[in-house]
């Protein structure tokens, strides 16, 4: 029988109203299972490791992300696949992470949560959760059907360092808009399995060290030199994402350039994403990012706000040169960009 370890930290799927406080509070995995009857019919042997006392994922950090490793290293030759519950808030960050952290991955780990708790009588946590299980236990040939990290919603199956929460208020939460779904589940779940990463020959390496000293700055009109000196002069920190416009373009005024390049001068890692949930950085095409090429800020491509993130901390933390780790940040680690087509 299969064997899958269900990981609870938290989140809005194990919530229940409280008359007291007017809010919903956390409840145990004890709780959540009492309203799954259907996870003792599905014929696999499921154990629970649970957060006490479970977490809002608007907590989660870092080192919350280097436990949950930590976890699966531990208990990684015990388990055919896991099943993270978690609040849907940061869903997207935990996923982007543990792609990074979890070098060589043969097992599914599968994202879930829910938008209603799973007390509600129009909740989509059952289901999700369901078939969360399922598609964790799937083998093909013997072997994992999704071998990474995953998120599964809403009938949907995402490449975890590929989704962004979209929307607060529909099940339908998550989307990818630079990479098709993994699977889709209906009567049948089907899985696109060209899409998928190829299983590792080498066995797991888990990674913990993430660097969380990166800063962030949303590029927008009018933006005032005080408010990006603001942000490039943080104490202590060794990257930036640039949230660009478009395909990677940013204003041309002569003090912005001068901000950035003093930042660069100071040794800081510049990364250059887009605003737009769709599409990639072209640094180069228009002449409104040339500028940003000639101070040494690298292409994010197509990558999540998300996955930039995470993936800016996680190469940080590897204690990597600097050359190294632009490198590696123009280069697919786990599926996360596509990298720019060569030149004809």
């Amino acid at each position: 029988m299969t064997k899958i370890l269900i990981i609870y930290t938290g989140g809005t799927v194990g919530m229940i109203y409280d008359e007291k406080t007017t809010a919903l509070r956390p409840i145990g995995f004890n709780e959540i299972r009492n309203n799954l009857p259907e996870l003792y019919r599905m014929g696999i042997d499921f154990y629970v490791y649970a957060f006490n006392p479970p977490m809002d994922s608007s907590d989660m950090n870092p080192e919350i992300w280097s436990e949950l490793a930590g976890i699966i290293e531990d208990r990684y030759d015990r388990y055919d696949g896991f099943v993270i519950l978690h609040g849907s808030d940061t869903m997207a960050f935990t996923a982007s992470a543990l792609s990074f952290m979890l070098e060589n991955l043969s097992k599914p780990v599968i994202l879930t949560g829910s938008q209603l708790p799973i007390g509600k009588i129009r909740t989509d946590a059952k289901e999700n959760i369901i078939t969360a299980m399922e598609i964790a236990s799937t083998k093909s040939n013997g072997h994992c059907m999704v071998p990474e990290v995953c998120i599964y919603f809403d009938f949907m199956l995402f490449r975890g360092n590929r989704a962004k929460k979209y929307n607060a208020e529909k099940f339908e939460a998550f989307y990818s808009m630079n990479y098709p779904a993994l699977a889709e589940a209906g009567i049948d779940i089907k899985y696109k399995n060209n899409y998928m990463l190829p299983a590792p020959k080498q066995g797991l390496i888990v990674h913990k060290n993430m660097d969380p000293n990166i800063g962030v700055l949303k590029i927008f009109p009018g933006i005032t030199r005080r408010a990006v000196e603001a942000v490039v002069n943080t104490p202590g920190m060794r990257g930036l994402l640039l949230e660009t416009f478009g395909s990677g373009n940013a204003t041309t005024q002569p003090w912005f350039t001068e901000c950035l390049q003093k930042a660069a001068d100071k040794g800081i890692i510049m990364v250059d994403i887009t605003q737009c949930d769709g599409g990639s950085v072209e640094l180069g095409k228009y002449e409104t990012s040339q500028h940003l090429q000639k101070v040494g800020v690298v292409s994010g491509h197509d990558m999540t706000f998300e996955a930039a993130t995470t993936k800016l901390m996680f190469l940080l933390g590897q204690h990597l040169s600097p050359e190294e780790i632009k490198r590696l940040i123009e280069e697919p680690l786990r599926g996360e960009l596509t990298p720019a087509s060569p030149e004809l």
